[in-house]
């Protein structure tokens, strides 16, 4: 039992990581852009195709 307990908690942590992960490369390209150059509507829609795939293009 103990086994199965650790391998769901080490499940939960890999799957929060994950999602921290996903939060942060979706934010990055709106902090370039404040930080740099404003992106097209088009070029912001491209990189959130590359980080997400077809769900970021809702």
């Amino acid at each position: 039992m103990k086994r199965l307990t650790g391998s769901v908690s080490g499940d939960a942590a890999e799957s929060a990581a994950r999602q921290i992960r996903h939060q942060l490369l979706g934010e990055e390209p709106r902090r370039y852009e404040e930080e740099c150059v404003t992106f097209t509507e088009e070029e912001l829609a491209a990189a959130q195709g590359e980080i997400f795939g077809a769900a970021g293009r809702e």
